[in-house]
């Protein structure tokens, strides 16, 4: 077995074992975006919510998918370490995902629980054993986490638009039974599951002590029965989560509260740690307040944009037929792999040269591209025709733009999380990450409803309208955020310390 600092003496760009990760992350993520894409179309279109209900109810799942994310961290940090909580929370994914494959519409929020709960524990675990494939203040660690990003979105591309085709049967119609493509559909992302925890199980021996549990000091039965507490406590809390995800009022009570007790708890750590970890930590609490409004605009994808796909785009690419609501679902994947290595190669260019931005310039340029697509979103009902349809072409190229933001703050702000949070928080923190998407997500939701209620009874041409006026919006309040971010910057840059 490999000690740690062997595996982080690797020779190269990139550490074998985060090939690894990245394609058990892979298909993992193909579950959780072909969820993700298909949540808020059945709700409207199968379990006929209005499109103001729907998007409160997308966006409450999914801020409990992420909330839950802090809660996995925290146990794998105290209890199961990274590969229990990990190999845990995939088992839950899977049974989710077989549950909405048996009945989706008599099981829907019985399915979405057991996947919430589970993606908690796997979620935020796997991406903190990355951080752990490098020593502090390596200059190779952003561009791992890209390389990783790019895994994730390989998943995501494939997932996020096969599974609304299969199920909306624009794929595999003459293999699929018409009252039987939804059923695929969820399915198919148990399956993936199952290859995802495969290849980490064949392959977690290369990590050495990476993710192993710690409490592996105790005596064997204190230990399991920490652990099997810990399992029976996270099937228990499944009919709380049916009840919360099913009634959006308590997630709004959760909300208010998990945020505060978060920082408190963290607080709570920080006694026990330097002046200068302190200010660290500081830092990254910054950094958490704003990816709460980068998600919050980002996360349209799922609510309003995936309405906005579904009524108000043509259906091609480039003279391609593609569906808009998969390519509203997969377009910012792709543009991911298709740029997030030459993203990180650059960034190791730019530290050879000493002149790479530092990681609170890199977040504000992520808010002034998440402007620029938005803005082309707007831009889209100049194109429009006369029954409300514009162009996919364009609004594609507006995830494009937004790539390009996604791509300096998401793999580069959890990059900075391993960096700026010591050894023995790094899972907590890494949750509390995933926990500021999940308030994305929520407000997300919000923002959503809100333009879903100004449309409401309208015309497809006004429609069109409203929720391009709202695209414009969020333009601004980005535009805003990026500015901010850049003119804090040498404050942020003090409170990182020696952290680039």
């Amino acid at each position: 077995m490999q000690t740690i600092e062997q595996i982080q003496n690797f020779k190269g760009k990139y550490p074998k074992q985060l090939w690894y990760l990245f394609f058990s992350e892979m298909w993992e993520r193909f579950c959780f975006y072909g969820m993700r894409g298909m949540l808020y179309f059945y709700m409207v279109h199968y379990l006929l919510m209005d499109k103001e209900t729907a998007n409160l109810q997308y966006g409450a799942t999914q801020a409990w998918v992420y909330a839950f994310t802090f809660i996995g961290g925290l146990f794998a940090d105290k209890i199961f370490g990274f590969r229990k909580s990990l190999f845990w929370g995939g088992l839950l994914m899977i049974t989710g995902s077989v549950i909405l494959a048996i009945d989706p519409k008599s099981f829907f929020f019985v399915g979405v629980s057991f996947s919430i709960v589970g993606t908690g524990f796997f979620k935020p675990n796997i991406s903190s054993m990355v951080g752990k494939l490098y020593k502090e203040g390596d200059a190779r660690t952003d561009a791992g986490f890209s390389l990783f990003y790019a895994g994730v979105n390989l998943g995501a591309l494939i997932g996020g638009y096969v599974c609304i085709a299969i199920g909306k049967g624009e794929m595999l119609t003459n293999l699929i039974p018409d009252g039987l493509k939804w059923n695929v559909a969820f399915g198919l992302a148990a399956v993936v599951m199952v290859i995802s925890l495969l290849t980490f199980t064949q392959t977690q021996k290369s990590l050495g002590e990476i993710g192993l549990s710690p409490l592996l000091h105790l005596e064997s039965s204190k230990r399991k029965f920490y652990e099997w507490a810990t399992y029976a406590g996270s099937i228990l809390i499944i009919p709380i989560i049916i009840v919360m995800v099913s009634n959006t009022v308590y997630t709004d009570y959760f909300m208010y509260a998990i945020g505060p007790i978060s920082i408190l708890y963290l607080a709570y750590e920080m006694r026990g740690f330097s002046i200068v970890q302190n200010k660290k930590l500081i830092a990254a609490v910054i950094f958490m307040l704003f990816s709460v409004v980068f998600w919050a605009f980002f996360e349209q994808s799922g609510g309003s944009l995936s309405d906005f796909a579904a009524e108000n785009l043509d259906s091609t690419v480039l003279g391609i037929p593609l569906d808009p609501n998969g390519v509203n679902n997969s377009a910012n994947s792709f543009f991911v792999i298709a740029f997030a290595s030459l993203i990180g190669l650059v960034w190791l260019w730019m530290a050879r040269k000493k002149i790479e931005p530092n990681t609170i310039i890199k977040f504000g340029l992520a808010f002034l591209f998440l402007a620029g697509g938005f803005w082309i979103f707007y831009y889209t009902k100049f194109f429009a025709d006369a029954s409300g349809k514009t162009s996919l072409d364009l609004f594609t190229f507006g995830w494009f733009i937004i790539t390009f933001g996604e791509l300096c703050l998401s793999p580069i702000g959890m990059s900075a999380m391993t960096k700026l949070s010591p050894q023995k928080t790094q899972a907590v923190i890494m949750g509390m990450w995933f926990l500021a998407s999940a308030y994305g997500q929520y407000f997300a939701g919000i923002l959503g409803a809100n333009i879903a209620k100004a449309s409401k009874n309208a015309t497809n041409l006004e429609k069109l309208n409203t929720y391009a006026d709202g695209y414009y919006q969020l333009a601004i309040y980005a535009l805003i955020a990026g500015i901010v971010l850049i003119i804090i910057s040498p404050l942020v840059k003090k409170l990182m310390q020696d952290v680039k």
